[in-house]
């Protein structure tokens, strides 16, 4: 038999997947877990455990696969009843102008809704701003493949809040959009309406449009209510971004929508509306049964569900928040009000043989079988994020192996 490796075929692998997805959240999480010792103590957090979802929402995906009202290719757009059903929720919000259903476009989860906004609106030159931290170091990088991103930062002592001068430094002619992210996630904090506002005020002076991912507004457990920036939208046009995956804890259903809330028709004059269908009809759609589910999971799961989920949290990140009072080389300036984190910076000065977060994520991994992500690959070193989305008794054994591992490298004892 002719052996076929020797022939000089003119085909290899591209190694652009391989550039790409060495700094996905994925990437990182994968190398960590295979850094821990599964012969060892239980590997913390639990791989592959989600939270229980809505029964709710279990039925209504079960009747569209026995009714087989998801069989079907959907529209590019996405299903009608499914765009309705989005934008009647949206609309329950303390919003200026409703949405109609031509004003939602369903999407492959919040990332394909990020990926939406910026293929519709890059053009040559464009930069658009991103917040440091923020999205994952991945969806980062295949932004930069379509514009300049150029990053603002926060204030930690105040909140989270935005640095508004941060933004003013980093916007030129060509910045066409600043990215939030509301609650937001690593931060944990959640933008008051005041802030809201002056964010829409500022964008209105800079001439560019807002872009809220807001995806994590269903697991709000803090004093702050959740305003949607959608409430501005009679100040600067607004793009939302949502998704069932945070809320309803299915992130493998893989259905999120983008909302486009207009201003005077500003994007319908400026084509947006055109550019939004027409990347839709040449990109992956979301799966058809869970479109076909929507109306009955947005407009029939129980406020008690997000009412326990949201009390979970809330008891988690409070002993979460407890126990780094312990740990004297982790710095939390905020006890999280939303989302399923905590996000920590280290004092990396203090440790004897550690270099930066990933080296500090690592030698966790190995020597305790707890896995926080790296600040990196949120887009800012020095720091960590940590899981609260677990028991009571798994979370002190995290925080008492991350105690240990932290003594045992510090130079302050």
């Amino acid at each position: 038999m002719a052996n076929n490796s020797c022939i000089g075929w003119k085909f290899s692998g591209s190694e652009a997947a391989k550039k790409a997805s060495a700094a996905s959240l994925s990437t990182y999480t994968s190398k960590l877990f295979a850094m821990c010792d599964p012969q060892g103590k239980p590997i913390l957090p639990p791989r592959g455990e989600t939270a229980e979802t809505c029964h709710t929402a279990e039925k209504a995906v079960v009747k569209a696969v026995l009714c087989g009202t998801g069989n079907a290719y959907a529209p590019g757009i996405g299903l009608p009843a499914a765009k309705s059903a989005v934008a009647e929720y949206l609309n329950r919000d303390d919003i200026p102008k409703k949405l109609a259903p031509a004003d939602v476009f369903m999407t492959v989860g919040c990332k394909q809704a990020i990926e939406l906004a910026v293929d519709i609106l890059a053009k040559p030159k464009a930069n658009v701003l991103l917040p440091s931290p923020g999205f994952p170091w991945d969806v980062v990088r295949s932004i930069y493949k379509k514009l300049e991103v150029r990053k603002y930062e926060f204030l930690p002592e105040q909140n989270y809040e935005i640095n508004f001068e941060s933004v003013r430094k980093q916007v030129d002619e060509n910045t066409f959009a600043i990215f939030i992210i509301n609650p937001h996630n690593p931060n944990g904090n959640i933008y008051s309406e005041a802030h809201l506002k002056q964010i829409a005020l500022l964008a209105r002076e800079l001439g560019i449009m807002v872009v809220s991912d807001e995806v994590f507004r269903w697991t709000v457990f803090g004093s702050n209510p959740f305003v949607p920036m959608a409430k501005f939208s009679t100040i600067v046009p607004v793009m939302t971004l949502g998704s069932i995956s945070k809320g309803w804890t299915v992130p493998g259903w893989r259905t999120g929508w983008v909302a486009l809330h207009d201003l005077d028709g500003v994007f319908r004059c400026t084509k947006v509306l055109d550019a939004a269908k027409q990347f839709l009809e040449i990109n992956s759609k979301p799966p058809t049964v869970i479109q076909a589910a929507i109306p009955t999971i947005l407009k029939d799961t129980p406020k008690e569900f997000f009412q326990r989920r949201q009390s979970f949290l809330k008891d988690k990140a409070d002993l979460a928040y407890s126990k780094l009072k312990d740990i004297p080389t982790l710095k939390c300036y905020l006890k999280p009000e939303a989302c399923t984190f905590l996000w920590t910076q280290l004092e990396i000065s203090s440790f004897l043989n550690i270099k930066d977060d990933e080296d500090f994520c690592e030698k966790l991994a190995t020597e305790e079988n707890l896995v926080l992500l790296p600040g990196i690959a949120f887009g800012l070193r020095g720091w960590a994020r940590h899981s609260v989305d677990m028991d009571t008794q798994t979370l002190e054994d995290a925080f008492e192996r991350l105690k240990s591992f932290c003594d045992r490298h510090s130079s302050m004892c």
